[in-house]
């Protein structure tokens, strides 16, 4: 498969999917997954515990990360051990830091933040690489590529994540009537409207069935796009680039789309995921030009990269973080469910 085709294949795949998800996920329909009965009360109803769309389609979005973080490296012939690796331990201190973060800035204990796991998985990733080229029976890592990979797949992960938030309703955008003239002018067709009183926008703001700024759907289309220009440079050599578009687009629209956001964000003025996004530019300028001249001579080729979804190992792999990922984050702590059963009469 050339470079080319690949590129407009996942162009088109990403935008078919969030074109489905803008579509359909702000409705009620769209937030409980499935209810689970756990006991059974007196009146004869069932206590139970909701799975949601939201981790169904979170789980996606880190399976995806996790793809292109195989495919990228696989391209420039790192052994599959050393990227599942170096993934797992960046997700074992991610995915708990998108908890803690929250808790820490938000005061909450139910709630996830992807912007705190980033700024975390930001800080930890050289070293993380740099422990696991230190393990004897791993091949090393290139650093610069393996950083650009990681950021790749964190601007597919939360692009492709935020379709969570909608089915959600959380980090969602001011009311329409909030916003100046222009900005209601240009999102007058282009705006959200979310249905349901379990989503967070309408328990949390009251703003069921009121236009939003679309900010998750904005962010969304960006950081796919960004993600597959990325892709595109990693795809011809040039990592440094692809490490510093990636990173500068996702986090400097991380600062601005905190403008458009509507949602609790903390006390101060300036959110403490505003300050971390912006600690995140320099930090990368710094790691990319530390790290400039460590990956002369890599010439990445996608069928290698593609080559190593044959390996049963790595498919049972991407199941399994697939299936606990879904567990950790899709089972609801803020909503909860009654049932009763019963038979159908006629059906006897």
């Amino acid at each position: 498969m050339s470079n080319a085709l690949f590129l407009s294949t996942l162009l088109l795949a990403c935008l078919a999917l969030l074109a489905w998800g803008f579509r359909v996920l702000p409705g009620e329909r769209w937030q409980m997954l499935a209810t689970l009965p756990l006991r059974r009360l007196d009146d004869g109803y069932w206590l139970g515990i909701n799975l949601t769309w939201y981790g169904l389609l979170t789980a996606n979005a880190y399976l995806a990360a996790v793809v292109m973080l195989v495919l990228l490296l696989g391209t420039v012939g790192v052994p599959l051990a050393s990227i599942l690796t170096a993934a797992a331990v960046l997700l074992l201190v991610c995915v708990p830091a998108s908890r803690l973060v929250a808790r820490l800035v938000e005061g909450k204990a139910h709630t996830f933040t992807v912007g705190g796991a980033v700024f975390v998985g930001l800080l930890i990733a050289p070293w993380v690489l740099a422990g696991v080229n230190h393990l004897p029976w791993l091949t090393p890592l290139p650093v610069l590529p393996a950083l650009a990979a990681v950021a790749i797949a964190y601007a597919f992960g939360e692009g492709l994540g935020r379709l969570a938030c909608i089915s959600f309703g959380c980090c969602y955008g001011k009311p329409l009537a909030q916003c100046g003239g222009r900005a209601q002018k240009f999102f007058h067709r282009r705006h959200f409207v979310f249905f349901g009183a379990t989503k967070k926008i309408a328990y949390a703001d009251g703003l069921e069935g009121v236009g939003v700024v679309p900010v998750q759907g904005l962010t969304a289309v960006l950081y796919c796009l960004v993600g597959v220009a990325g892709t595109g440079l990693f795809l011809v050599g040039e990592f440094s680039a692809a490490f510093v578009l990636t990173t500068f687009v996702t986090q400097a629209w991380r600062v601005y789309s905190e403008t458009l956001r509507a949602d609790y964000r903390g006390e101060w003025r300036i959110s403490a995921y505003q300050l971390m996004a912006l600690a995140a530019l320099p930090y990368a300028l710094a790691i990319t030009l530390f790290h400039r001249t460590a990956a002369y001579g890599l010439s990445p080729e996608l069928h290698r990269g593609l080559a190593l979804f044959g390996q049963p190992f790595l498919l049972l792999f991407l199941q399994g973080l697939w299936l606990v990922l879904f567990i950790h984050t899709g089972r609801s702590s803020v909503t909860g469910a009654t049932l009763r059963f019963h038979v159908h009469q006629d059906r006897i």
